[in-house]
């Protein structure tokens, strides 16, 4: 028998002023995959929409969905897991929620995503476990949430996430100013207004011709940099930087760094010092380099320790299994945030708890389905059987550079880079 439960299924839901967001409950409702029984629950929760699915043959296991970031338009819309078919064929049910907000705001990302799991516990019933995952923004929501809320869930899968919080707005900030400083343009922060149409032509034109396909000598300085700051050497760079070397110029150059959840600036580049090669004593570019280059300074109210506050920080203090994957040529939420993370759990003593997976791709969340299939079925039977997992050395730079890096985990059918450039990540030799 086909069941399907509704909860507010027309009209359009107003989660509140200031500003106004708003649900279009007629996109909310949801139909069965082929050859499945399901019952199916959505409607508008505490300002966010929602989605429920529960298999005939529930296992009693619910999986929370968290979305990644949908930029800040009003409308609030609803993802389902990529892992949808794969869930409800082995029994799990599945929520997902839009959140009450758009932006940057993890905060909200992880108040709502923790209400829905216990929305489901009215609607549906109480689950044995509930696991997390979620794709970049909601990769951080999950390496929050698990901190946060440390009794809610069984195991985490957070996916291209941006496990290094405050750092990501960082790394945006070093691109562009040490790009402005190895063009020879006067830097200025926060970014003048018209920087993508005044500022950022002339930068490009003093790196190559035509960058980011051509480089010169001092194009070639910010491809070393660019490469240290985002994970350091690794397979095919060349590509990631060619497909993501325009885009760059593009994130965290707008408004006064507070990202916009902020009360004040959260981007900060005092003590980073910049590498151009791979060798840790400074050359004598790396100390003109860093001589020169402006240096901005978080403000005090910008960032918050611990918490849910601004944009909360990720600690890696957790106590449940963690498997994360990551795509290696991705330059938007580069691979050094799966550094981060796995320093942090170490600092923590939790590194037990977390396995890590790299995968060939150039792109953002450029997984193919199925492996993030098997890393959640990985996830599940570590959990239920205590059989840690194998991933990957994203620490060792001998292991990050090898040829080989991210061939153990990735699987056939990935798309050529996002922006068009007709070269697949290379075999694995």
């Amino acid at each position: 028998m086909l069941l399907l439960a509704v909860v507010v299924v027309s009209g359009v839901a107003t989660a509140g002023p200031p500003p106004a967001y708003f649900v279009d409950q007629s996109k909310l409702p949801f139909d069965a995959l082929p050859n499945t029984t399901t019952a199916r629950y959505f409607g508008v929760h505490g300002g966010a929409g929602y989605r429920i699915e529960v298999p005939a043959n529930w296992n009693g296991d619910l999986v929370l969905y968290a979305h990644g970031f949908r930029g800040t338009g009003l409308e609030l819309t609803v993802t389902n897991p990529r892992i949808r078919q794969w869930l409800v064929t082995h029994g799990y049910a599945w929520g997902a929620s839009s959140f009450a907000t758009n932006g940057y705001d993890v905060k909200q990302g992880v108040k709502d995503t923790h209400a829905l799991g216990e929305l489901f516990n009215g609607l549906v019933g109480n689950p044995r476990r509930t696991y997390l995952t979620g794709h970049s923004m909601g990769g951080h929501i999950t390496g929050v949430a698990i901190e946060q809320y440390p009794q809610a869930f069984v195991g985490a899968l957070p996916m291209c996430g941006v496990m290094g919080d405050n750092d990501l707005f960082n790394y945006y900030l070093d691109f562009n100013l040490v790009a402005e400083e190895l063009a020879g343009v006067q830097a200025q922060f926060p970014f003048p207004a018209n920087y993508q149409t005044a500022v950022v032509p002339g930068v490009k034109a003093a790196l190559g011709t035509p960058y980011p396909f051509v480089l010169n000598a001092q194009g070639l300085k910010l491809f070393g940099v660019t490469q240290n700051i985002s994970g350091g050497p690794r397979p095919a760079f060349a590509t990631s930087f060619a497909a993501w070397g325009n885009f760059l110029f593009t994130v965290g150059t707008t408004g006064t760094g507070d990202i916009g959840v902020a009360p004040g600036n959260v981007q900060d580049n005092s003590t980073r010092v910049y590498q151009i090669d791979s060798d840790p004593a400074l050359s004598p570019d790396e100390i003109v380099l860093n001589a020169n280059v402006l240096r901005v300074t978080q403000d005090p109210q910008g960032r918050h320790p611990n918490g849910l506050s601004n944009i909360p920080p990720i600690l890696a203090n957790f106590g449940i299994p963690v498997v994360t994957l990551h795509t290696i040529g991705d330059l938007f939420v580069p691979l050094s945030m799966e550094q981060i993370y796995a320093q942090r759990a170490i600092a923590q003593g939790t590194s037990g708890r977390l396995v890590q997976r790299a995968i060939r791709d150039h792109n953002h969340c450029g997984f193919v389905v199925p492996e993030e299939e098997a890393a959640f079925a990985a996830l599940v039977n570590w959990v239920t059987n205590g059989a840690k997992p194998d991933g990957d050395d994203i620490l060792t730079p001998s292991a990050v550079v090898d040829p080989k890096f991210g061939c153990k985990f990735s699987l056939p059918g990935h798309p050529v880079p996002l922006s068009g450039i007709p070269i697949p990540f290379p075999a694995c030799p």
